[in-house]
């Protein structure tokens, strides 16, 4: 096609730049969010748009997803003893979230919320 043709005539260098450019915004804005402790970043996973028939839902019928992907993890919280407790998640899990609670930030144009640790109900394994 046309447009392969002119791909080939861009250096490969410019190419990965302009890619990078358009994904790394996106990207930047929720690597630059640490999360302390025992905290977790997760972004809520969007919801169907169509019903299992195929028929386009509209946005009022559309469900809420409890289901969120990990983002980032904090380094976890320490017990009475001073001993590090591990983290029962981490990066690129999809977890099941609670309907209420958590905390709820904006960076850049994407939504996120952030849970504690114990507050994640449950993380869903690929088969």
């Amino acid at each position: 096609s046309d447009l392969s043709r002119v791909l080939l005539l861009v250096p490969k260098v410019l190419r990965l730049r302009a890619y990078q450019g358009s994904c790394s915004t996106m990207a930047q804005a929720f690597k630059r969010f640490v999360p302390l402790a025992d905290r977790i970043l997760v972004q809520k996973l969007k919801a169907e748009a169509k019903s299992a028939g195929g028929i386009l839902l509209p946005d009022a019928a559309k469900q809420e997803m409890n289901q969120a992907k990990v983002l980032a993890v904090g380094l976890g919280r320490r017990n009475a003893k001073g001993e590090m407790i591990p983290m029962g998640t981490k990066i690129g899990d999809i977890v099941v979230i609670p309907r209420y609670g958590g905390t709820e930030i904006k960076l850049g144009d994407e939504e996120y919320q952030i849970y504690r640790d114990e507050d994640i109900v449950g993380v869903i394994k690929e088969e």
